[in-house]
């Protein structure tokens, strides 16, 4: 299984500062809907403190949560891949402080140094593969569950 990568702490300090530079400290209160699935992805948040469930919507009145999110982990990624739009939505499930980034601004500083662009690809990567495998332990708790008439 890959390791949980924290993002900011796994860049180099160089690259970490500039792309600190960018960041804006923001709050969102308990219950405040961050984002909704299919909504424009432009920007990106650290969560700094609290605690952000994933979810997405399955019929017209239930969402099913798919991750939790805590402080250290990376809340966006959509930004980063075309059509830029969010595959999930984000609640805060209590008080969340958090470092927000605009896409825009976080793509010009990589396009202006490359090097910087190329850590942060990986290191989303890597957070991106390490919840695709939570996921699929999830779905498998779940299938095996119901196979056993659990649920």
């Amino acid at each position: 299984m890959t390791k949980a990568i924290k993002l900011l702490t796994a860049l180099p300090p160089p690259q970490r500062q500039r792309l600190m530079t960018l960041a804006r400290e923001v709050s969102f209160p308990e219950d405040t809907r961050i984002f909704e699935a299919d909504g424009t992805a432009d920007r990106f948040w650290v969560i700094r403190s609290g605690a952000v469930s994933l979810d997405q919507q399955v019929n017209s009145l239930q969402r099913v949560t798919v991750a939790s999110l805590g402080a250290g982990d990376l809340l966006g990624w959509s930004w980063l891949f075309p059509p830029y739009t969010w595959d999930f939505g984000a609640v805060a499930f209590s008080p969340v402080r958090a470092y927000e980034f605009d896409a825009q601004a976080v793509l010009g500083l990589c396009e202006e140094d490359p090097e910087l662009g190329m850590m942060l690809v990986r290191n989303v990567a890597e957070v991106l593969a390490h919840r695709l495998e939570m996921t699929r332990g999830k779905l498998m708790e779940q299938y095996t569950l119901h196979r056993r008439g659990a649920l």
